[in-house]
């Protein structure tokens, strides 16, 4: 199939932009082909030169940036940030940091599966409802702050979400999926914690971001999204439920594309699939789960603390020989990075938020000792 003119060139400009910085060939070539089809790398190649000096820069052997007068663009030169972590909690690292720069800055294939629970870059997540959040004052957050006498706990309400959100949605988790495309291993798993109304954003985002979808794992557990009656109609519809009453939680899960076989990669890179419960047991995509314990709550409070329970057994399950480093690019209060510590994994946190840093800082160690964590 022929590609229209200029396709390829902007195909690249699309992904240089995204990361931030500079690329290989190779990087590159397997960018375009993630988002127009197979594309020959003599191809990229020649756009890249014919426009080295206008569009691109050349950065030193087989290796790209887009010039810095072309787009606007982050952390441009590609080099790695230099970052120390804020702390080092047993085999767990958690850097301060704005999780795409960090992407951008690392090196190519260096990380071996990523369990997070974004934000969704999304409304409640802007410091004027986070403020709202921390002194109870409401906002979208709370549906509402009380009624009939009993507190409401936090939620996101995925429904406040208009045509341009959801665009800025896929474009954030498109450009997710290009970074983490870069720095995982070839067939490095990613989990991502997800809505049953926006998971389909998720999925084709990532998908074009250049990771192959490979389903979902099912948390199943009741929530408080659905079931209501008509808002100032309840009377009068009692026995109708606007939608129904969410019973699961979708975790989108992903892979980087595998070399060759899935033996040769897992010999090769130590990835490529899920690691079993047992001999006798694969690793199911079904996980009877519960509301996140108070005590981890009160250790960790963060508004979508996930239960070490549930947490421990996807990251186990991520690395299937046991073996390499888990990313959270989302890490909030770190359970995840505390789920890690428990299983004896390695792992890496980034979190922006100076807030939620400094709650990490103190809950890792807290939530990775808790012994009692049964699922249900």
């Amino acid at each position: 199939m022929t590609k229209a003119p200029g396709s390829i060139r902007d195909s690249i400009c699309s992904y240089l932009q995204m990361i931030g910085g500079e690329s290989s060939l190779d990087e590159i070539s397997r960018a375009v082909t993630a988002q127009m089809g197979a594309t020959s790398p003599s191809s990229v190649r020649s756009y890249l030169n014919l426009n080295v000096g206008k569009t691109f820069e050349r950065t030193g052997r087989g290796r790209y940036r887009l010039k810095a007068n072309s787009h606007e663009f982050g952390h441009a030169n590609g080099e790695k940030l230099d970052l120390d972590p804020v702390a080092t909690i047993g085999k767990a690292k958690l850097y301060q940091a704005d999780c795409f720069e960090w992407l951008a800055s690392e090196p190519p294939s260096s990380i071996h599966a990523c369990v997070t629970d974004p934000p969704y870059g999304l409304v409640e997540y802007t410091e004027a409802e986070q403020q709202k959040l921390r002194t109870g004052k409401g906002g979208i957050w709370r549906i509402p702050p009380s009624f009939d006498g009993h507190r409401r706990a936090p939620l996101p309400r995925f429904t406040v979400l208009d045509d341009d959100d959801r665009v800025r949605l896929y474009t954030f988790f498109k450009k997710l999926a290009v970074l983490l495309n870069r720095v995982l291993v070839p067939g490095g798993n990613v989990v991502v914690a997800s809505n049953p109304l926006l998971s389909h954003i998720v999925g084709s985002a990532m998908s074009e971001g250049g990771l192959e979808l490979r389903g979902s794992i099912i948390r199943l557990v009741m929530t408080m999204r659905g079931g209501d009656r008509p808002k100032n109609a309840h009377k009068e519809f009692s026995d109708v439920s606007v939608m129904p009453r969410s019973m699961f939680e979708p975790w989108v899960v992903f892979r980087r594309p595998i070399e060759d076989r899935v033996q040769d990669n897992l010999r090769r890179h130590k990835t490529g699939g899920f690691r079993r419960l047992s001999a006798e047991r694969p690793f199911g995509d079904v996980i009877p789960s519960r509301p996140t314990p108070k005590k981890e709550r009160e250790i960790a409070a963060h508004p979508s603390l996930k239960p070490q329970a549930f947490l421990r057994q996807i990251v186990r399950a991520a690395l299937p020989l046991g073996e390499g480093t888990i990313l959270d690019p989302f890490a909030g209060s770190g359970s995840t990075l505390a789920a890690a510590n428990a299983i004896d994994y390695k792992s890496i946190g980034i979190e922006s938020d100076p807030k939620y840093v400094k709650i990490a800082k103190k809950a890792i160690e807290k939530l990775g000792s808790l012994r009692e964590v049964n699922p249900v």
